[in-house]
């Protein structure tokens, strides 16, 4: 499933490094791991055939508010209101009707879903709240969708509007766009939320 995608993390390399670089500098709580910034979420797009990948990641700030995990029934209800437009990708990115894509596989990971964390966390999420405040001080949401476009020649736009009206603490995301017409990085705003395949 993560085929099409696999290019894409060196294409983001340098930034990474760049942030990493950076990160000394600051003090650890305003230090930015990775791209990990607020108001900002990053999309991977890849259109292989008539298989269309979108990958979203963001910071859970954007998405829900907070980043801590979520103990209140409030806090829960919002965790799961999120996760519930979370599922809806069609109603998320507005694909063109004519291009007829159908979700083939949705997959949304993050600590405040309760996922488990990588095999390199391998100490007890609830165990140690200092040693946990380190690995999830920046709580990530990655969604990952797959669908099947019976006319993907009719993908001549991805529209992420719907995303800024749902989620209105995304100022913007930075796209990373593989299709025919080879690969561009693109930053989309509220303002100017649709980008061209």
């Amino acid at each position: 499933m993560h085929r099409l995608l696999l290019a894409l993390p060196f294409a983001l390399l340098p930034l990474a490094v760049a942030h990493a670089a950076d990160e000394h500098d600051h003090d650890h709580e305003h230090g930015s791991l990775g791209a990990h910034e607020h108001g900002v979420g990053r999309l991977n797009a890849a259109l292989d055939g008539q298989t269309l990948e979108l990958e979203l990641e963001s910071p859970a700030m954007n998405l829900v508010g907070f980043e801590h995990a979520a103990t209140t029934d409030a806090d829960k209800a919002k965790v799961a209101a999120v996760r519930a437009q979370l599922e809806k990708p069609l109603a998320l990115f507005a694909l063109p009707k004519a291009a007829g894509c159908e979700i083939a596989g949705t997959e949304l990971e993050s600590p405040l879903f309760g996922d488990k964390p990588k095999a390199d966390d391998d100490h007890d999420e609830d165990a140690n709240d200092a040693k946990d405040e380190h690995h999830h001080e920046h709580s990530e949401i990655h969604a990952h969708y797959s669908f099947t476009c019976a006319t993907p020649a009719a993908l001549k736009t991805l529209d992420l509007a719907n995303i800024f009206n749902t989620f209105p603490a995304t100022q913007k995301i930075q796209v990373q766009l593989i299709g025919p017409s080879g690969q561009q990085g693109v930053e989309v705003t509220a303002k100017a939320a649709a980008l061209k395949f």
